[in-house]
């Protein structure tokens, strides 16, 4: 892992495989909550009930392929502090997002998702913009859909917080994503098993 220093100060180690460039695959996500509280519902007689959060969790969830339309997730579980989700990312632009896709046009530098038409830029609006140039389609499709939760929760007073990042893992082959698939599919019955069970 590369290290780098946020303003030559705090140490931030990317928790992402440094040779591939996740703007194209199969995933396996698992996403917590901080300090692994039941936000999202409990489990009983092994079925769970979603609380609040974890309906609108579970709403942000399904509607991620509507605002990345290269990101497809065919399988999720929520559980009462943690989520598990596939999601495919389908690379049409070529090998980087950000790179020219195969007409000579550059996909980031013609879409401005940070601001609204006609607004003025200031100087944190071109660094937050940079940041996002940056980031992978995976990371933006899952932070987005974080932020929407974050704000729900914020607008409607709910006690709720993330832990920081997200688990991922590259599925390799059918084999593998057949096993995840079970474990997702299996996860509320065998919820007292789960690493996450407190």
């Amino acid at each position: 892992m590369a290290e780098e220093r946020f303003k030559n100060r705090y140490l931030i180690s990317s928790a992402r495989a440094n040779w591939h460039e996740y703007d194209g695959g199969e995933y396996f996500i698992t996403i917590c909550t901080q300090n692994k509280k039941h936000y999202f519902g409990e489990i009983k007689n092994e079925m769970m009930k979603l609380s609040e959060i974890g309906l609108y969790t579970e709403k942000c969830i399904t509607e991620i392929p509507l605002h990345n339309s290269l990101v497809e997730i065919p399988l999720y579980v929520i559980m009462p502090n943690h989520i598990h989700l596939v999601a495919i990312v389908h690379n049409d632009f070529g090998k980087s997002y950000a790179g020219d896709n195969e007409n000579g046009v550059n996909v980031k530098d013609d879409i401005d998702i940070s601001m609204p038409r006609g607004a003025k830029r200031n100087g944190k609006n071109i660094v937050m913009q940079n940041i996002a140039n940056q980031q992978s389609i995976l990371s933006t499709a899952i932070g987005g859909m974080k932020r929407a939760v974050t704000c729900f929760a914020n607008k409607n007073q709910l006690h709720f917080g993330w832990q920081t990042r997200f688990h991922d893992h590259i599925i390799r082959d059918t084999d593998e994503m057949n096993r995840i698939a079970g474990y997702i599919e299996n996860n509320i019955a065998r919820w007292e098993y789960d690493i996450f069970y407190d």
